[in-house]
């Protein structure tokens, strides 16, 4: 009789790595980094440039003087620096994204464990508490590149409003077209504007199989048929802000969203419906970055209740 050999997973092995798929997500960054400078100007890669050096400095520094291993080469940090850059305004001061950058890798990432281990999405958090500290500067929305300006905007009372901001002060007439929207020909943080740039990138980590349709798809439904329901237009509510860019990019981590399909649902439209919640009933227009908090939050309670139970196993 052959020997039953019991072993502990995983028991399926490719070569995908931590690092290939860190890969896969620069790409599907590329097109939205792109449109971030051909609207914003230069700055906007500065910005990206700084975010992405000071995340990588300060992961390097933390694990050297901690003697912990050498985790630079994985390439979440340099992901971190992109997503927390595309959640600034092109006119942040550099010294604050390099604020950012240090809350995002040393707070909220390095302090818990590194990767893997945190409990919430390090750029999402950063900008939250950069919005806290930095409230002025974290609002200024307007682009010093005089020439995309134009496009959007017939004065230039309202130039730097993000649609959000519009919307939310009954300015409805200065909204920039749908296509405008769609386009990112708007106001907005440098890397959420263009919602064309970002589905790309979404459908490329689709096909590549790094993420599933389930978190974003859901995510941007809820957002839509909830604000339709509240008497909010629908689509400029799905264009604005940074709903794609959270959706795609951000709710959709690894390690802070649930591992189950149920899972992955429930997320997703919790996430939609605070967003929508915290658009239309609180006092800042915009809610994607504190809706992915509060669901990064929930994420362990949503994988305890949804996760299968073995064959033969315990309910």
């Amino acid at each position: 009789m052959n020997r039953l050999t019991v072993s502990i997973s995983p028991h399926i092995h490719d070569k995908t790595t931590t690092t290939r798929i860190m890969f896969d997500v620069i790409i599907a960054l590329v097109p939205a980094l792109i449109a971030s400078i051909l609207i914003f100007g230069a700055r906007a890669a500065v910005v990206v440039v700084v975010c992405i050096t000071s995340c990588v400095f300060f992961e390097w520094f933390f694990e050297k003087i901690t003697k912990r291993p050498n985790t630079v080469s994985d390439l979440t940090a340099v992901i971190t620096g992109i997503l927390l850059a595309f959640n600034l305004p092109v006119t942040i001061p550099l010294w604050q994204a390099v604020f950012g950058s240090a809350v995002a890798i040393i707070l909220v990432k390095q302090l818990f464990g590194g990767l893997g281990k945190n409990f919430a999405n390090p750029a999402i958090t950063a900008r939250i508490v950069m919005f806290l500290a930095f409230s002025v500067t974290m609002t200024n929305w307007d682009s010093p590149y005089d020439s995309a300006r134009l496009w959007v905007y017939p004065i230039d009372g309202v130039a730097g409003a993000t649609p959000l901001a519009l919307i939310w002060r009954g300015e409805q007439e200065y909204l920039p077209s749908l296509m405008q929207m769609f386009l990112g020909i708007r106001g907005g943080s440098l890397g959420e504007t263009s919602n064309l740039a970002l589905l790309i990138g979404g459908i490329y980590l689709l096909v590549r199989k790094v993420i599933t349709w389930h978190i974003p798809v859901v995510y941007i439904a809820v957002v839509v048929a909830l604000s339709a329901l509240l008497g909010e237009h629908p689509v400029y509510q799905m264009f604005a802000g940074g709903l794609f860019l959270g959706a795609i990019f951000m709710a959709t981590d690894y390690v802070t969203s649930p591992q189950t399909i149920k899972g992955k649902l429930i997320f997703a439209a919790g996430a939609g419906a605070f967003t929508v919640l915290f658009r239309i009933y609180s006092s800042y227009p915009e809610g994607v970055s504190f809706a992915i908090l509060l669901m990064n939050i929930l994420t362990p309670y949503i994988n305890k209740y949804t996760q299968s139970v073995p064959l033969g196993g315990k309910k």
